[in-house]
């Protein structure tokens, strides 16, 4: 499913190689990242200007992305802007002062579809299957994340916990690390995290790793620290600066992978599945024994019989009714 180098826009290369850059490609990066719209209009020399590097770094940076030189990445700029009519504002959707509640409205549907459709586009089936194969044969899986996208790990345990018994949130940052130091080799950390780089995170995923448990990573950087330390890396779409603080695109993205990899676990074992979700919505009742106050024959009950009122067998009951 990964689209190949060539066909990937812009800014999905960008995020893509977001954490394989030197700093001064990032500053670069996150530049242009966060001013679409200007970049496409300026000379190699006025970039290098506003992002405060040498011309030399804009030209690497360019060849970086597997552009021939600056004015072919500027072209991807161009189309990356025409395509998503998105400029110089961190508002998803460039929902600006003067919008109508409408154009609100027709913006963020725009920008979420995007996500998850940039989401379809660099997510590796293989990958999917072998997250997927991980939780299958896992005998617990610890879903995790940090600030918004424990969200998200939360809505995973909710949502696996209509199918199987083993998926479990643990959103505190110093008891996923105790929790982690206490892995099984069976065991499966799913961790939620859209830079793939905070140091809560890295801490967690090492003992992890120290104890042979596995980890699934998901992630908008497939080449950020915390991809390093999992077996599988399962990667968003949902382009933003990784500057700027989580978006609900992003958050869309997420919960769309999510959706796929539960259709996945869940297609499987099928019908497993289906007598779980049958038996979560329906607890069984609880029956009590009691003597048929008629013909004298033992009776299961759904309430607790009282002395002082009689109680029925079923075919009793239904001869009184007649």
């Amino acid at each position: 499913m990964p689209m190949a180098s060539e066909t990937q826009s812009v800014l999905e290369k960008i995020s893509g190689e977001y954490y394989s850059l030197t700093s001064s490609e990032k500053k670069t990066a996150d530049y242009v990242l966060s001013h679409l719209g200007e970049t496409q209009f300026m000379s190699i020399s006025e970039l290098a200007e506003a992002c405060d590097v040498a011309e030399a770094t804009i030209s690497r940076f360019c060849r970086r992305l597997e552009y021939k030189g600056y004015n072919a990445f500027k072209l991807a700029i161009a189309n990356a802007a025409a395509q998503r009519g998105r400029f110089d504002n961190p508002l998803s959707g460039e929902v600006v002062s003067e919008d109508s509640t409408e154009d609100i409205c027709r913006k963020l549907l725009t920008a979420h579809t995007e996500a998850m459709r940039q989401t379809m586009d660099v997510l590796s089936n293989d990958a999917v299957c072998r997250a997927a194969d991980l939780l299958e044969s896992a005998d617990k899986v610890l879903c995790m994340g940090q600030g918004g996208s424990m969200l998200m790990a939360n809505e995973a345990a909710h949502l696996f916990s209509t199918a199987t018994n083993k998926f479990f949130a643990v959103s505190d940052a110093h008891i996923q690390a105790m929790t982690a130091t206490m892995m099984g080799e069976e065991d499966v950390i799913l961790y939620f995290s859209y830079s793939g780089a905070t140091l809560d995170m890295m801490e967690t995923l090492k003992l992890a790793q120290e104890q042979g448990g596995k980890v699934i990573l998901v992630t908008r950087f497939p080449n950020s620290p915390g991809s390093a330390l999992a077996d599988v890396v399962l990667q968003i779409g949902g382009n933003e600066s990784p500057l700027q603080a989580g978006s609900v695109a992003a958050r869309i993205a997420q919960m769309y992978l999510l959706d796929v990899l539960f259709s996945e676990f869940s297609r499987r074992n099928l019908e497993a599945c289906r007598q779980n979700r049958k038996n979560a919505q329906k607890p069984e009742r609880e029956m009590f024994t009691a003597i048929c106050a008629s013909c004298g024959k033992e009776a299961t009950v759904p309430f607790k019989p009282r002395e002082d009122r009689p109680v029925y067998c079923s075919e009793c009951f239904a001869k009184m009714k007649g």
